[in-house]
């Protein structure tokens, strides 16, 4: 197997993990009173990432490695890891409003209103990057903003409508 398999493999038992964590946090969320918002558009995030992924394993899983790309692709993944922390049961990858709790303001939240969103954007452009794939890093930056736009959007009418009972989704 590849390096550059190696990394995708890690990546997508990642991604995986992170949709396992996230159902559970979001069923636990729902039975404490909370309601998923914009859910129409979840599918169409799910679809962008999981081709990202499959575009990166169908043309990058026997490429080389830039190791630069990869060193900053590798450092989201802690900012990633704070982030998870700093959440916890309120983690999800839904836009889950949760009546009664305040927002969460501290960690990455401090400093940044979507700072998973910021990972998300320099993962999508430095993975493909560190495979020597320019073309998927261009193609799927600019479907990530096209979602992220209605993403965000829902987002922040939900925390507006809710007065800041918000768990904050990840993607």
């Amino acid at each position: 197997m590849s390096f550059a398999s190696t990394i995708l493999l890690l990546v997508t038992l990642q991604r995986l993990g992170e949709l396992v964590l996230s159902r559970r946090n979001t069923h636990r969320l729902l039975a404490r009173g909370a309601v998923e918002v914009g859910a129409r558009h979840y599918p169409l995030i799910v679809s962008v990432h999981a081709a990202w992924l499959i575009a990166l394993w169908i043309w990058g899983r026997d490429q080389e490695v830039g190791l630069i790309a990869l060193s900053g692709f590798m450092m989201l993944q802690g900012l990633r890891l704070w982030v998870l922390a700093t959440l916890g049961p309120r983690w999800t990858t839904r836009i889950i409003v949760l009546p009664g709790e305040p927002l969460v303001a501290s960690g990455p939240y401090k400093y940044f209103a979507h700072p998973n969103y910021a990972i998300v954007v320099g993962e999508i452009a430095l993975l493909p990057l560190a495979l020597h794939l320019p073309l998927l890093a261009v193609i799927f930056t600019a479907l990530n903003a096209a979602v992220l736009v209605i993403r965000i959007r829902a987002e922040t009418s939900a925390l507006a409508a809710a007065g800041g009972g918000f768990a904050r989704p990840a993607e």
